[in-house]
C-alpha cells in the first residue's frame, strides 16, 4: 500500500512539475534581442523553452553539477560552473531576462542571491522564479500529521525523503546541492521581493495533490509551485 501511494504521488507531482513549467513558459515574452540567464539550468532542456518563447539566441545557464553542464553545452547554451550561494561573475546589468526554477530553496544566503540577481539584471528587465509552496494542501496535510512537509524532506547529504512515510527519493543519495533550506508561502516571497524593489507582475499556480495538477491555477494559495514574474523598477 505504501509503495502503492508512493507512485500515486510521483505521478501526480510529475504532473504538476509538467503544468509549472508551461506556466513559466507562459510569463516570457518574445525578444528576439534579449538577454536570457538561467540560474540553475541544470541538463538545459528547460533553458531552450524558454529561449523558444523569447526567440533569442543569446543564451547563457549556470549550474554547479559539470555533468549537467555538458548536456546544457550541447545545446549550445554558454555555460558557466558557479555556485549561485556566491557572488555572480557578471557585470551590472548584464541580461534581460532571469530564470531560476526549483532553485531559490536551495540557497542558503537568500539575501545575497537576489541582490546579485538584481544588480545582473537590466531596469525594466524580468525575473521568472519558481518553488515550491509551504501552504499547499500536500504540505498542510503532512504537517497535521507531525510528518515533515513534502517540501521539506530532502534536507540532509545522508538521504532524501527525511520525516514523511511518502516522500519521493526516500531511498536516494542525491548532490547534496538539491537539498531544501526553506520554504516559503505566497505572501511571503510576494512582500519580500516588493521589499527588494521589484514589482510583482504576476503569481501563477501548479499542483494541487490529490486533486489534477490544473486545480493549482484557480487556487494558487494551495497550489504546490508558485511561479512569480517579477520586474526590476
Amino acid at each position: 500500500m505504501k509503495l502503492f501511494f508512493k507512485n500515486f504521488f510521483a505521478g501526480i507531482y510529475n504532473s504538476a512539475g509538467e503544468l509549472n513549467i508551461n506556466n513559466i513558459i507562459s510569463l516570457i515574452d518574445c525578444n528576439k534581442s534579449a538577454k536570457l540567464i538561467d540560474l540553475g539550468c541544470d541538463d538545459g532542456d528547460i533553458t531552450m523553452k524558454i529561449a523558444r518563447k523569447l526567440q533569442s539566441k543569446d543564451i547563457t545557464g549556470i549550474d554547479i553539477i559539470e555533468d549537467e553542464l555538458i548536456k546544457a553545452k550541447e545545446k549550445k547554451i554558454k555555460t558557466y560552473k558557479m555556485d549561485l550561494n556566491n557572488k555572480l561573475e557578471f557585470k551590472d546589468e548584464s541580461f534581460d531576462v532571469i530564470h531560476a526554477n526549483q532553485v531559490i530553496e536551495h540557497i542558503a544566503d537568500v539575501d545575497l542571491f537576489m541582490s546579485e540577481i538584481k544588480r545582473i539584471l537590466k531596469k525594466g528587465g524580468y525575473v521568472i522564479i519558481s518553488t515550491e509552496n509551504a501552504s499547499s494542501w500536500c504540505n498542510i496535510v503532512a504537517s497535521i500529521m507531525g510528518w515533515q512537509i513534502f517540501s521539506l524532506t530532502n534536507f540532509s547529504k545522508y538521504r532524501q525523503g527525511i520525516g514523511n512515510p511518502f516522500a519521493l527519493n526516500s531511498d536516494s543519495k542525491e548532490y547534496s546541492s538539491w537539498n531544501h533550506v526553506r520554504i516559503w508561502n505566497i505572501r511571503g516571497l510576494k512582500d519580500y521581493f516588493e521589499l527588494l524593489g521589484f514589482k510583482v507582475v504576476k503569481i501563477c499556480g501548479a499542483g494541487y495533490f490529490p486533486l489534477p495538477a490544473l486545480f493549482g491555477r484557480f487556487d494558487v494559495t494551495h497550489s504546490h509551485f508558485i511561479t512569480y514574474k517579477i520586474v526590476k523598477k
